[in-house]
C-alpha cells in the first residue's frame, strides 16, 4: 500500500478537480445546471478527503499541494477536467476489478472505495451529456468554433501526458506521475500479471457494466472506449500469432 508512487497524485488530482469544476459553475446560467456541477465538485471534494483520510492512516507522507491559480478560461478547465476523468476512470474501472478479484487489498478498503469509483462513472455520464447539450443548442457557426476548441483540448491532453511520460525518471519521480498512473498500475494493484489486452478487455466490461444501470437515453462518453476497441481489433491477429504454436512447414 505504502509503496505505491500514486497517492499524493490522487490526492492533488481530485483537489485540482473540485476547484476547477467549482469555477466553472460559477459561471453558469442556468441554476438547475450550475447547482449538478457544483455537486460534482462537492463530490470531488469528498473523494479527496477519502483518500488524505487514507494515506493519513497508513502514514503515507505527501508531497506539498501546488497552489491553485484561477483558469483564465472556465470553459477550457472543465473541458481539460472533464476529458481527463474521461479516460483515467475508464482505466481505473479495470484496476479497480483487477485489485478486487486479486485480494492484494483488504476487502473493507474495496468495499470503501467502490462508491467512489461508482461516483466517478456518474462525473463523467453527467460530463458527456453537459457537453452534448452545450453542442446541441450552439448555433452553427459557434458549433465549428466548439468542435476546434474541443479537438484542441485532446491535442492538449496527448501532449500533456506525452511530456509528462518522457518526463518519469529511473525514480519514477511521483511529482510527474499525475494523471496517466490508471493506465500503468496494473502491477502496482495485483500480484497477478496481465497483459494490456486483457486489462483493456477488463476495462471495457467494467465500463459497460457501470453505466449498465443509468437512463439508456442518457449519452455515455466513447471516445476511449472506442479507441480501446480500435486498439483490441488492430493486435488481434498479432495476439493469434502469438498464442499460436509455430508450425513446421512441410519438407
Amino acid at each position: 500500500m505504502t509503496s505505491l508512487p500514486i497517492w499524493d497524485v490522487a490526492v492533488h488530482t481530485e483537489s485540482r478537480a473540485r476547484l476547477r469544476f467549482a469555477f466553472y459553475a460559477n459561471s453558469i446560467g442556468d441554476p438547475q445546471v450550475r447547482s449538478a456541477v457544483m455537486l460534482n465538485a462537492w463530490e470531488e471534494s469528498r473523494h479527496k478527503e477519502v483518500l488524505a483520510k487514507l494515506v493519513e492512516a497508513y502514514g503515507i507522507p505527501l508531497a506539498s499541494e501546488p497552489p491553485f491559480q484561477h483558469p483564465h478560461d472556465p470553459e477550457w478547465a472543465y473541458l481539460i477536467t472533464g476529458y481527463c476523468e474521461c479516460i483515467d476512470s475508464f482505466f481505473a474501472f479495470g484496476l479497480f476489478e483487477l485489485a478486487r478479484r486479486s485480494g492484494f487489498f483488504p476487502a473493507e478498503l474495496v468495499e470503501t472505495f467502490e462508491p467512489v469509483i461508482q461516483e466517478e462513472c456518474r462525473h463523467i455520464l453527467l460530463f458527456a451529456n453537459l457537453v452534448a447539450s452545450h453542442r446541441a443548442n450552439l448555433p452553427w457557426w459557434r458549433r465549428l468554433s466548439f468542435e476546434l476548441r474541443v479537438a484542441a483540448v485532446w491535442m492538449s491532453i496527448a501532449w500533456e501526458r506525452v511530456v509528462l511520460a518522457r518526463r518519469m525518471d529511473a525514480k519514477g519521480d511521483k511529482a510527474r506521475l499525475d494523471s496517466t498512473f490508471t493506465a500503468s498500475s496494473a502491477g502496482a494493484v495485483s500480484p497477478v500479471e496481465i497483459n494490456v489486452r486483457d486489462l483493456m478487455m477488463l476495462c471495457l466490461k467494467e465500463n459497460d457494466r457501470r453505466f449498465a444501470g443509468y437512463d439508456s437515453r442518457l449519452l455515455r462518453p466513447t471516445t476511449v472506449p472506442a479507441l480501446a476497441r480500435f486498439a483490441l481489433r488492430v493486435t488481434k491477429p498479432w495476439a493469434r500469432r502469438k498464442a499460436s504454436p509455430s508450425v513446421q512447414p512441410e519438407s
